[in-house]
């Protein structure tokens, strides 16, 4: 299988496992460092993908772009106060979060 053909797979398996859930739920996850942040900029599920197939290039860029990264402490404060709702995927050992969540038709790569 080519490399785009395992990541329209797993694009779509992550999609159906994809769901929003408040921050109070996460917080034993963030307390266990296993809560990645995906900025609004990017696809969640194309993340998720990319991950998920050891895509270590993409990944990098996003972290040295500063769009991927784990959850800072005064982020999840900030989300403790609000209660956020947020979309989440689970690629382990990783939950990855993302306040605001882009369609994948306007998110660019």
């Amino acid at each position: 299988m080519t490399h785009e053909k395992i990541l329209a797979s797993l694009r779509s398996e992550l999609n159906e496992q994809t769901a929003q859930m408040r921050w109070t739920e996460l917080e034993r996850f963030f307390a266990s460092g296993s809560v990645i942040s995906i900025a609004p900029e990017l696809d969640l599920i194309d993340v998720g993908a990319h991950i998920a197939a050891d895509d270590k290039d993409s990944v990098q860029r996003w972290m040295d772009a500063g769009l991927l990264h784990k959850t800072s402490d005064d982020q999840a404060t900030e989300w403790m106060k609000n209660d956020a709702l947020l979309w989440v995927v689970v690629v382990k050992p990783w939950i990855l979060v993302q306040h605001e969540r882009m369609t994948p038709t306007a998110a660019k790569q």
